[in-house]
């Protein structure tokens, strides 16, 4: 299977590592200590400026739990709106409910502002009791993609969860293995997990920037 891979970015430098190096699609957000929240305007604006490949936007007002007031849900929807006019390709997003289940009505709402571009629904999927119930729901909602490290803190832990969602998946919804995903254990994982897309941040040191090196590598290694 030849795959594709994602780059998480969590800053311009990266996003533009990540297209020098041939991969096929960013993620785009900033605060890598908080997992990722909205990036600013102007590096959005910079990046589609320049990037030529696919650049999803997440949508994430805050760090911490999934669940958003009213005043977070509306920046939510403006974002959208915003990153829509800039020419972005799609956006990540994903709330919750106060029951510790997927918010269909919400997600749903964003997914209608965002049409038609894709959107996919990130890990907050992982912090969910009953994965293959939440599965569903995300599919309900009309998510193109399901990122996620199989309810574990990384992919290679959560592999039998990959493998069942794929399995449960049926090709309903794109599963998107991210977290922890290197070059050294990428073979691992797609041996196990095979689906058309993985997900990394390449980041192999504490400078919160791709690796161009680990990008090639884990390219190559998708590619075979």
């Amino acid at each position: 299977m030849n795959s594709k891979l994602e780059i998480a970015c969590f800053n311009l430098e990266s996003a533009l590592i990540a297209f020098a190096n041939k991969a096929d699609r960013v993620e785009l957000c900033k605060d890598f200590a908080d997992g990722g929240v909205t990036p600013d305007y102007e590096t959005v604006r910079q990046a589609r400026n320049i990037l030529t490949i696919d650049l999803f936007v997440m949508i994430r007002p805050r760090e911490g739990n999934f669940i958003y007031s009213d005043k977070e849900f509306e920046q939510m929807k403006r974002d959208i709106i915003h990153f829509k006019k800039e020419g972005v390709n799609g956006f990540v997003f994903a709330i919750l409910n106060n029951q510790g289940g997927v918010d269909i009505n919400r997600n749903k709402e964003l997914l209608q502002l965002a049409f038609p571009l894709p959107c996919t629904f990130h890990r907050a999927f992982d912090t969910l009791n009953n994965h293959l119930e939440a599965l569903e729901d995300v599919v309900e909602c009309g998510f193109k993609t399901l990122l996620t490290s199989g309810g574990k803190p990384n992919a290679i832990e959560g592999m039998v969860l990959l493998e069942m969602l794929v399995s449960k998946a049926n090709n309903r919804i794109n599963i998107l293995p991210g977290g922890g995903v290197r070059s050294s254990n990428i073979k691992l994982l797609m041996d196990k997990v095979k689906t058309s897309f993985y997900h990394s941040s390449a980041i192999n040191d504490n400078t919160e920037i791709a690796n161009a090196n680990e990008i090639l590598l884990l390219k190559s290694k998708i590619s075979l």
